[in-house]
């Protein structure tokens, strides 16, 4: 009897289903995989304009290679349309979507409360108010589908497989890291603005910032940065 019911208990894997955790891990990779897509694509672009690649930092954090634009659109895709099957022909149009528009949420916000912009497709064919574009949203269709039909559910495995004494570990350390990237990249970037508007730091923190979290040095991991003039 005490056999049967031992083999009876199903074994709990890490982060199973559609568990906060898995969507952590699905975000990070996510957010690697977008910075280096950005990286090639300017390092093919001028290559095939200058004939010498350049190779820039494209980030949305200053510590670590994480592009967030791309983790945040990877867990949307995640939550809305990994959750059911849907035919590939609603996959992409709900992916081209979806991509579209967290692209035109996310330069949105960052206009508003930084009054910077770090992409613009104003003179790009087919663009939405220069936030996102009708090509780059075939572009995230066909991303979505790649990653609904192929990545996630590989992905999704790998995750799962994790141990679990491991993938705790692994999911508090980088979470932990994450928040505090984020805070202090973001916050970093609000202190810049208000630099900007000649607004002298009141804090210890804000003198921190403007000592080590210069405009020079945030250049670096924010290259397509650029200061939004007042009308």
């Amino acid at each position: 009897m005490a056999k049967i019911a031992k083999s009876s208990v199903k074994a709990v894997r890490f982060a199973e289903g559609m568990h906060f955790k898995k969507l952590f891990f699905v975000f990070l990779i996510g957010s690697v995989i977008g910075a280096i897509y950005e990286d090639f694509l300017i390092f093919l672009k001028t290559w095939l304009e200058t004939g010498d690649g350049i190779w820039m930092l494209h980030r949305g954090v200053i510590y670590g290679p994480f592009n967030v634009v791309y983790g945040f659109g990877a867990v949307a895709m995640c939550l809305l349309l990994c959750r059911k099957k849907y035919p590939t022909w609603k996959v992409f149009l709900y992916a081209a979507l979806l991509g579209g528009g967290v692209e035109y949420a996310i330069s949105f916000l960052q206009e508003m409360f930084l009054r910077t912009v770090s992409w613009d497709y104003s003179h790009e064919l087919l663009n939405i108010n220069g936030r996102t574009t009708l090509p780059f949203m075939v572009v995230w269709g066909l991303m979505g589908v790649v990653f609904v039909k192929v990545v996630y559910p590989w992905i999704s495995k790998i995750i799962e497989g994790i141990p679990q004494h491991i993938g705790e570990v692994m999911f508090w350390g980088l979470l932990v890291f994450m928040i505090f990237d984020m805070s202090v990249s973001w916050t970093a970037l609000i202190r810049q603005t208000l630099r900007h508007y000649n607004m002298p730091a009141w804090t210890p923190v804000g003198r921190f910032y403007d000592q080590h979290y210069t405009d020079a040095y945030l250049e670096k991991y924010f290259p397509n940065m650029r200061k939004v003039e007042q009308e």
